[in-house]
C-alpha cells in the first residue's frame, strides 16, 4: 500500500480529514503533514477576535496522521473488509503553542506497541519552525462493524 493509497481509505469525508500528505511511513511510525485552510468553520466561534484552532481538532489531527493512518499501513491485509475500522481509544496531549488560520503543521509518531489489535504512538506536532505544538501518547483499536 502506497502514501496516497492509506490517506484514500482514511474513513473521513472532506470536512474532517486532517491529512494533506503523508511524508513517510513505515512498521515504526509515520510522519504528515496538514495545512488548516482559514476558511474551517471552527474559526469563526474559536475565539471571535482571534480564531486559533481547538485543541480538539489538533488531537484528531495528530490521530488521523499518526495512528489511523499508521494502523491502516500495519493493517493492510485485515482491513479489506470493509466492515473493521480503526478507532481512538485513549490520548494524553501536552499543549504547548497554539495553531492559526492557515498554518501548517507536521505530524510524527512513532509506534510504543502494537498487539492484540491494539497500537499506541507517541506523537508530536511541530511548526514551520521546528517548535513543538503539542505532543503526548494515542493509542486505538481495530474493531469490526457488525451487519446492519
Amino acid at each position: 500500500m502506497n502514501l496516497q493509497e492509506i490517506i484514500k481509505k482514511l474513513p473521513y469525508g472532506k470536512d474532517f480529514l486532517f491529512v494533506d500528505e503523508l511524508l513517510q511511513i513505515d512498521k515504526n511510525g509515520a510522519i504528515g503533514t496538514y495545512t488548516y485552510k482559514d476558511s474551517l468553520s471552527f474559526y469563526e466561534s474559536h475565539f471571535k477576535n482571534e480564531p486559533i484552532t481547538p485543541a480538539v481538532i489538533l488531537t484528531e489531527t495528530m490521530a488521523q496522521i499518526g495512528l489511523v493512518c499508521l494502523g491502516l499501513f500495519l493493517l493492510k491485509d485485515e482491513l479489506n473488509n470493509e466492515k473493521t475500522s480503526l478507532v481512538m481509544t485513549s490520548n494524553s496531549i501536552d499543549f504547548l503553542k497554539p495553531v492559526y488560520p492557515s498554518e501548517k503543521v507536521w505530524v510524527t509518531s512513532e509506534k510504543i506497541y502494537f498487539r492484540f489489535n491494539k497500537l499506541s504512538c507517541k506523537v508530536k506536532m511541530e511548526n514551520i519552525l521546528g517548535e513543538v505544538i503539542c505532543k503526548g501518547t494515542i493509542s486505538g483499536m481495530l474493531i469490526s462493524n457488525p451487519d446492519e
